[in-house]
């Protein structure tokens, strides 16, 4: 749908980067402007209006590049906050770069630290305000599309749904054709009359924008004949395959040379730009930590692990990692010695944990010589959590999908463990949940749902969490 209506696309977005354009540089002259007979006046190396005009046109371009989402129908809040910090990080980046080896100013100053963050706030708001104005205008019945359905299956009412839970998206359905009327339906959606109707429907009605095409490949010469006349009359056709009954995730449509091809799972990871990006990430935050704070945490930890009970500072233990690849991942030892280690998980009121080994676990400390299993390329600072190989086999043989979380490297944290599915699994359904976490991680990952677990997990290391034993 987003090829629809391109006309009114590009008016929206050229409308809101010209404001965007416009506000950046008003901002930078007045910045430049009110530091004049001031200890910031002499950053600028070249006439004000010079630079602003470099500035505004600096800004343009990453507006261009990155894109703005603040429009599209189905556009989420956390979608147009990506693309603000998105944009603005890539114009301080450049901006600094081009302003400073070009000799336009010094922009290793407090004058333009300033300005990126008033324009960052700035472009925030904007959009937030023309987000409201826009969610308004499509909930009071401005800028609609209209849609026809047919086919009643449960995909369709998926789809019904999907295109009328937001009216903010702006999308009305008029109803759906299927030979009988269909359970599955809800009673809000119309119906309309069977397939073969369709057409004279379209004709006489008008107004529709979006026809949906559920109908098998068995009533083929219905799609032909519903198809020609979209395709005749500017209504956007669009086939919705019915795998309801074989799954219920989102659908990926690839090509194999020319041929379509559908997959069963978003993988953003298996995308190779995306890897190259986490694997950075990884090695520059396990690299930074084990040269700086880890050395420092290794004597505090090897001095009272040697007074405090026998054995080795380090525990080693062989789980499952990427494509079930078994690796030995590092922990400092917080129980005893035991031959339970590797079968069964540590319990609230575990005896085989110290008092040293609970303080460990509480504040996560014991999982910190994880960073060097990052480092070599075992795991990831963020993922699923990796189990032994005890539990996988014995969970992968209970739990519907449980081997899908090996498509990713495992993780120091991972989404479950933020959203209160760590510790004990005292019942199947706790390492169903948990295994429900790990693949919409999957599903879902980004640079920033990486960078939010991260904060989540610091945060809950200060605040406490309930089952961290």
């Amino acid at each position: 749908m987003k090829g629809y209506n391109q006309s009114y696309r590009s008016l929206a977005f050229a409308t809101i980067m010209i404001c965007e354009t416009l506000m950046c540089g008003a901002l930078f002259y007045g910045f430049s402007y009110f530091t004049d007979d001031t200890a910031w006046e002499k950053v600028m190396d070249a006439p004000k209006i010079q630079v602003a005009t470099i500035v505004m046109l600096i800004y343009a371009i990453c507006v261009k590049s990155v894109g703005i989402v603040v429009y599209d129908r189905k556009a989420y809040l956390y979608e147009v906050v990506k693309k603000v910090v998105t944009t603005n990080v890539l114009f301080g980046i450049s901006g600094y770069l081009i302003l400073k080896y070009g000799q336009f100013m010094d922009t290793w100053s407090y004058m333009f630290a300033w300005f990126l963050v008033s324009m960052l706030t700035a472009s925030m708001i904007f959009r937030f305000i023309v987000r409201i104005f826009i969610k308004s205008y499509r909930t009071k019945g401005g800028n609609l599309r209209f849609a026809v359905l047919v086919g009643g299956s449960k995909s369709m009412a998926e789809l019904y749904g999907e295109l009328t839970n937001q009216t903010w998206a702006g999308y009305r359905v008029k109803g759906y054709f299927d030979f009988e009327p269909s359970a599955f339906m809800p009673e809000g959606c119309e119906y309309l009359g069977k397939p073969e109707e369709a057409t004279n429907y379209l004709q006489k009605f008008g107004n529709t924008h979006f026809l949906f095409c559920g109908l098998n490949d068995d009533h083929h010469e219905f799609i032909k004949m519903i198809m020609r006349y979209c395709e005749n009359n500017i209504i956007r056709f669009y086939s919705v395959p019915d795998f309801y009954e074989y799954t219920q995730t989102r659908m990926v449509l690839e090509s194999v040379g020319n041929v379509p091809v559908m997959g069963i799972r978003q993988d953003p990871l298996s995308i190779l730009s995306n890897k190259i990006i986490k694997r950075t990430m990884d090695v520059m935050i396990s690299g930074i930590f084990l040269i700086t704070l880890f050395p420092i945490i290794l004597v505090i930890v090897t001095v009272i692990t040697k007074l405090t009970m026998p054995g080795q500072v380090f525990f080693r233990q062989k789980r499952n990692g990427l494509n079930d690849k078994e690796f030995y991942c590092l922990k400092f030892r917080s129980m005893k010695v035991n031959a339970d280690a590797d079968r069964l998980q540590a319990t609230k009121d575990d005896p085989r944990k110290t008092k040293w080994g609970n303080i460990m676990r509480k504040t996560n400390i014991d999982e910190l010589p994880q960073f060097i299993n990052v480092l070599m390329g075992d795991m990831s600072v963020v993922g699923p959590r990796p189990h032994m190989v005890k539990h996988t086999e014995e969970y992968s043989k209970l739990i519907d999908k449980y081997m899908v979380r090996h498509w990713v490297k495992p993780g120091i944290t991972g989404w479950s463990q933020v959203t209160g599915f760590r510790g004990e699994t005292k019942e199947l359904k706790d390492m169903e949940n948990r295994i429900k976490g790990d693949i919409w991680y999957i599903e879902n990952w980004s640079v920033w749902l990486d960078l939010y677990i991260i904060y989540k997990t610091v945060a809950n290391v200060f605040k406490g969490e309930e089952k961290a034993y």
